[in-house]
């Protein structure tokens, strides 16, 4: 794939054009979208206003690519996949600014689209401003599936999720509560801190806020949490420096309290990176006893102990890991074991909407086979009396449940904490049988699971 005057690995100080430059190699070559919108802003070619304006488009894009897709359809005359790819990514660019930034003024929204087709792919600049020319004329006539008679379609196309997750949520919630889940994965998040208690308190940091004129709340459930309204860089909000507080979900912070740290325990978190619920757990630990966060990548790992460092934490100390071989670790010697293990990401695919347009049902499956194996092996370094969490950010009850019941079936020894009865006060997050299960259209936090289970012997 050819990009004239500027490559993917370029920066543009356009931000249409940087913004179809990273779409086109998330596209082509993978990666997560929030990383290559870092490198992008990082680069300083972007400035003012445009550097919101390329985040805007890339995320929106990637939210919204189902419904963007699902009109673009009615407006051409061929099927998507003979259309050019870059033509593809700048008409998406185009159609958004077009049916979801009201600020932009229409006019524009086309004439900058068309341009940017005429520096990369000049040969179909035509085509692009047809195509958002016709949509400005037929947008009333824009159909969708009707959803008494093609449920899954009509989720998919209105709220810009595949299909196969459409009729996965559907059956899993039934039409109504699946449409809402569905539709507020395709929004843009909460931008959710965790306050660290180790440097300071919830009231002081809402305090802090106000002083500085931003808009903030306490968090519903989460004690440590705090919700920051409008759009900021996280690096520039008062006390990031000092490490008063770390991004992290309020779901994602309530499955650290879950697993109910205390000071001085020795605790394992074993697919720590990026760190937010090992400094959690060392914050609950008072910064008092011993806690190893693994990972297996180093690399990874660094971002680990950066995050501790800013946070003040001394307690945490970080070794690389596979979970697939253990023997390296301390079996029977771990009070607490907090086992996040590597998911779908179902629960999040607001955060990582570049996620849900490559993953399958299959993949489901697959990533299943996994959990139960590094379940297995955590689970032995467990000490008896010993208490593990496990948990993950998706959905999908075959990644949750079914290895949670998978692993009880054939361990005797081990068995399923009630979390009702524990935290009684947060009964509306978890299920009649006790595991933890946040919602986005339920609770306003990311999709997440957790199950405390304990070693009796």
């Amino acid at each position: 794939m050819i990009i004239r005057r500027a490559s993917t690995n370029e920066h543009s100080s356009n931000p249409r054009q940087a913004a179809c430059q990273t779409l086109l190699r998330i596209s082509k070559q993978g990666g997560f979208a929030d990383r290559l919108i870092d490198s992008e802003l990082v680069s300083g070619a972007l400035v003012g206003p445009d550097r919101g304006l390329f985040a805007e488009l890339v995320f929106g894009v990637l939210r919204r690519q189902g419904t963007l897709d699902h009109i673009l359809v009615q407006l051409l005359e061929k099927p998507l996949k003979e259309l050019d790819p870059q033509a593809l990514v700048i008409l998406r660019i185009g159609l958004y600014q077009l049916t979801c930034l009201d600020r932009i003024p229409e006019s524009a929204a086309v004439n900058e689209s068309v341009n940017l087709a005429k520096i990369i792919t000049p040969r179909t600049s035509g085509l692009v401003n047809a195509i958002l020319r016709s949509y400005l004329r037929k947008r009333d006539a824009i159909t969708f599936p009707d959803p008494a008679t093609e449920p899954v379609a009509a989720i998919a196309a209105r709220h810009s999720q595949p299909e196969w997750l459409a009729e996965h949520w559907l059956a899993q919630l039934g039409f109504e509560e699946a449409g809402r889940l569905a539709e507020v994965s395709s929004q843009q998040p909460p931008l959710t801190l965790r306050v660290n208690r180790l440097r300071s308190g919830r009231t002081e940091l809402l305090g802090e806020f106000e002083m500085q004129g931003i808009e903030a709340r306490a968090c519903r459930f989460s004690p440590d949490g705090i919700t920051v309204a409008g759009r900021h860089a996280v690096a520039t909000l008062p006390g990031y420096e000092a490490g008063l507080f770390a991004v992290q979900d309020e779901s994602s912070q309530l499955a650290g309290l879950l697993l109910g740290a205390q000071p001085g325990e020795r605790i394992w978190d074993a697919c720590a990176a990026p760190g937010g619920k090992s400094c959690h757990l060392a914050q609950q630990m008072d910064d008092r006893g011993e806690l190893i966060a693994t990972d297996i990548s180093r690399s990874k790992l660094s971002i680990v102990q950066e995050n501790a460092r800013r946070l003040g934490i001394s307690c945490l100390k970080t070794a690389t890991a596979d979970l697939h071989q253990t023997d390296s670790l301390p079996h029977g010697q771990f009070d607490r074991i907090l086992l996040d293990a590597p998911c779908s990401g179902l629960g999040v695919v607001r955060r990582n909407p570049e996620a849900k347009w490559r993953l399958t049902i299959g993949d489901i499956t697959r990533l299943a086979a996994v959990q139960k194996i590094l379940l297995k092996n955590a689970a032995a370094l467990l000490k008896p009396g010993g208490v593990l969490l496990y948990s993950t950010c998706s959905t999908s009850i075959e990644e949750n449940e079914e290895v949670v019941e998978d692993f009880l079936s054939h361990h005797p020894d081990f068995v399923l904490e009630n979390l009702n009865d524990l935290f009684p006060a947060w009964k509306e997050l978890f299920e009649f049988y006790g595991m933890f299960r946040a919602w986005p259209q339920r609770h306003g936090m990311d999709g997440f699971f957790a199950a405390r289970i304990r070693r009796q012997y």
